[in-house]
């Protein structure tokens, strides 16, 4: 017999009694309902003040119900015997509205319980009065009620199948994971995954769990439900990412030669969607700013006049006999957290795009927390879209800022003109996706759903806005008071200055963190103002998300230019890399953190730590030995004598020299010439009319492959467009990147579509 390696749930209660451990009548009843609960094979969790109570309230979401002692002390608040109840009720209710709550009080004190109270709770008891057994026999099916509550239909479904342990004589062929216990290795890859994940490892075949080719069953059911949740007209749940979900919309959306309007700060996945559908796009390119952060698409870029001249003057769209274009894609929020008005934008192209696709994986959250109102695809209820604007539809990568596995992505979609009938939708959906899905992803693109649904949502996310907002403000005390004795530290990109609820202005460290959570004007980008560096900004058009950090290094003036002193941010991302943590991305002169729902304020305190570490070994100029072992031991003859200051001196002195930052910031803020769509260009790289390029030879020829350095992540040169001259922009930034990647080995740069062989950069072009 098979060892079960996963033990069922248990329930567990918290026990909320002043006087649990005292011989009083509500202390003797307390320990009788914990025995009586023990005997039920029931865990109860016990607290004797608020204080403990809120603790694991809020940390502890493990717990499947409530009973919380109506006259619980509250020492602040001494003229109300039941305000510490009520807080734990309101904290409870504000994060879950369905854990039961029972409240136990004294027949005589029934008469302080107000309306809202009783609506609030599930039920009252009187612990000294009712016998121990009924209570906890209350309790007990009050959470089973309650657990049948927290899946979605496709998790219940499959729950319950994992119980009833048929034989199956179908696909996957390790049946549950039996084939993994025959060997060695598959008992050991078993064991560290345990039972449940392998037996919900099923096959189209299990009819009861429905399909996700045809949407029918417990995933289709599943499908509405996410549908419900993120408000949308319908939704598809894809279990390869949303490089998949984007190809699915394109190839939708787009036939060979329409015309597509397309953000130049695009994911890989758009020029793979253009490749395959055949689709000739015309560039919107967003701004940029000193420090080489993405900003918004200005919304003169979107005027139908200057788009449509544009189109009739790109050589691959001016013969076409329809120049309107059929679809618009637009990146929200940007990489580096900037989220567009999104009513201003369809305002602006929706009257003559039918439809337009935010690319939102980075930005799944944002329907679930009142400050990104307005600023995201699917705003407001769905029944208020209207059917004469545009059909818009919006992807999210489910696993990265929510709760999924990875690959776990969401496509949404809201009706409007063209829209795209289900069955029509369908036949792209099943031409990327597979007959043998891997069930527990798509479990989890509800289980995300689920997260989210209801006031759940709106507490997940106020607590990385809170957090993210404590660390921005303890950065800038930091940096404040290292100022006052005229020393350097990092700053957070955000205002230096907020105009507060009254009309002051104050600085931000300083302004209160629940009116910075609340209040969305405090992130707005408002035109003229020098933090941001962007100019041609509508007020209210662009805001900044509060949970993408960017941490900025010195070096950088506010009018563009380097400083005398500074260092790039690369290096503390190596710093921070050599003490395990793990940056999302480094920018020249910005290393951006993601507060995503998983933050911790311990997380977080041990960054600012390390961020402190880091300035007392470079003023002191530790030994590089000292402060990155790794590092040396790597590459002794480079680094073994060198001090960290003096490394961070050497690479701000590349920096000038090479003018790295100029060129990337020419290379972002023009269009290349282009000769060839990238679908084209694809038929050549397929014949093999392609050859490696070096890069002293690379001016003039045409790309094969897509160039796309890192930071920031996005195209510089697309598949078709010319390298363009010797000493223009997009040469001279790679040149930038070779010599700083020879300079500085252990900090080199990840290129996509550049080999690096011995130091040289090679570029596939056409012959």
């Amino acid at each position: 017999m098979l060892e079960r390696r996963n033990l069922r749930q248990k329930f567990r209660v918290l026990l909320v009694q002043p006087n649990i451990g005292t011989e009083s009548a509500g202390g003797r009843a307390a320990r009788l309902v914990i025995n009586e609960f023990e005997d039920r094979n029931i865990e109860t969790v016990t607290a004797t003040n608020v204080d403990d109570a809120r603790s694991i309230i809020t940390a502890d979401a493990a717990i499947h119900a409530m009973m919380i002692d109506w006259s619980l002390p509250d020492p602040t608040a001494p003229g109300d015997e039941n305000a510490a109840a009520k807080s734990l009720i309101d904290l409870v209710r504000s994060r879950n509205e369905n854990v039961p709550i029972f409240l136990m009080s004294e027949a005589g004190k029934a008469r302080t319980l107000s309306v809202e109270i009783v609506q609030a709770i599930n039920e009252l008891v009187w612990l000294t009065q009712d016998s121990a057994t009924f209570v906890c026999g209350r309790v007990q099916a009050s959470m089973k009620l309650y657990l049948a509550t927290l899946f979605g239909p496709l998790t219940t479904a499959l729950a319950e199948f994992n119980q009833v342990h048929e034989y199956s004589w179908h696909t996957p062929g390790h049946t549950g994971g039996t084939a993994f216990l025959k060997h060695p290795s598959g008992r050991a890859f078993y064991d560290f995954y345990g039972e449940h994940i392998f037996r919900t490892d099923l096959s189209i075949s299990v009819g009861e769990i429905g399909s996700l080719l045809d949407h029918t069953g417990p995933i289709g059911e599943s499908e509405k439900y996410i549908s419900r949740i993120f408000g949308s007209h319908r939704s598809y749940s894809v279990t390869n990412g949303s490089s998949t979900s984007n190809r699915i919309i394109f190839m939708a959306c787009v036939g060979r030669d329409q015309v597509v309007l397309c953000d130049r700060n695009c994911h890989k996945s758009i020029e793979h969607g253009l490749t395959m559908t055949g689709g000739i796009p015309h560039y919107l390119v967003p701004s940029r700013n000193r420090y080489g952060l993405i900003g918004p698409i200005y919304p003169d870029k979107f005027v139908q006049s200057s788009v449509r001249d544009a189109i009739a003057s790109n050589p691959f769209s001016k013969g076409l006999a329809d120049q309107k274009p059929v679809f618009v894609v637009v990146t929200n929020s940007t990489y580096d957290g900037l989220c567009y008005n999104t009513g201003r934008v369809l305002e602006e192209v929706g009257t003559w795009v039918d439809r337009v696709h935010f690319d939102e994986a980075w930005y799944g959250y944002a329907r679930f927390n009142p400050i990104y109102s307005g600023r995201l695809a699917m705003h407001g209820p769905a029944s208020e879209h209207d059917p004469n604007g545009p059909t818009v539809i919006t992807t999210h990568s489910t696993h990265k800022l929510l709760a999924a596995f990875s690959q776990a992505s969401y496509i949404h979609i809201r009706d409007g003109r063209s829209a795209i009938p289900h069955a029509r939708f369908n036949e792209s959906f099943m031409m990327h996706g597979s007959t043998s899905p891997f069930y527990p992803i798509i479990a989890s693109n509800e289980v995300a759903a689920s997260m989210m649904d209801g006031v759940g949502g709106k507490a997940l996310t106020r607590e990385s806005i809170d957090e993210a907002i404590a660390f921005r403000q303890v950065v800038g005390r930091l940096n404040r008071d290292f100022a006052k004795k005229s020393e350097w530290f990092f700053r957070t990109w955000n205002p230096d200055e907020v105009t507060d609820s009254t009309g002051k202005r104050i600085p931000f460290a300083d302004a209160s963190p629940e009116w910075l959570a609340e209040d969305s004007n405090a992130w707005v980008l408002h035109p003229g103002e020098t933090w941001h560096g962007f100019d041609k900004l509508e007020d209210g058009y662009c805001m900044l998300d509060p949970i993408k950090v960017s941490v900025i290094t010195p070096g950088v003036n506010d009018d563009d230019t380097l400083a005398d002193r500074g260092f790039p941010a690369t290096l503390l991302t190596a710093y921070l890399d050599a003490r395990g943590i793990e940056v999302e991305k480094t920018s020249d002169f910005a290393v951006l953190f993601l507060f995503s729902i998983g933050i911790t304020k311990a997380k977080w305190s041990t960054l600012i730590t390390a961020m402190l570490d880091f300035k007392r070994d470079y003023d002191e100029n530790k030994s590089l030995e000292q402060v990155m072992p790794h590092l040396v031991a790597s590459y002794p003859d480079r680094y073994g004598a060198m001090g960290f200051r003096d490394l961070g001196d050497e690479m701000f002195a590349e920096l000038k020299k090479t003018g790295q930052t100029r060129h990337l910031q020419k290379a972002y803020s023009n269009l290349p010439e282009i000769r060839m769509t990238p679908a084209d260009t694809y038929q050549h790289l397929v014949r093999g009319d392609i050859e490696r390029v070096a890069l002293p030879n690379l001016a003039g020829r045409t790309i094969a492959t897509s160039v796309v350095p890192y930071p920031p992540g996005i195209p510089m040169l697309m598949p078709g467009e010319v390298a363009g001259p010797a000493d223009g922009p997009y040469i001279g930034y790679l040149k930038a990147l070779q010599n700083w990647d020879r300079t500085f080995p252990g900090f080199g740069h990840d290129t996509h579509g550049v080999e690096v062989e011995d130091g040289e950069y090679f570029i596939q072009c056409l012959k």
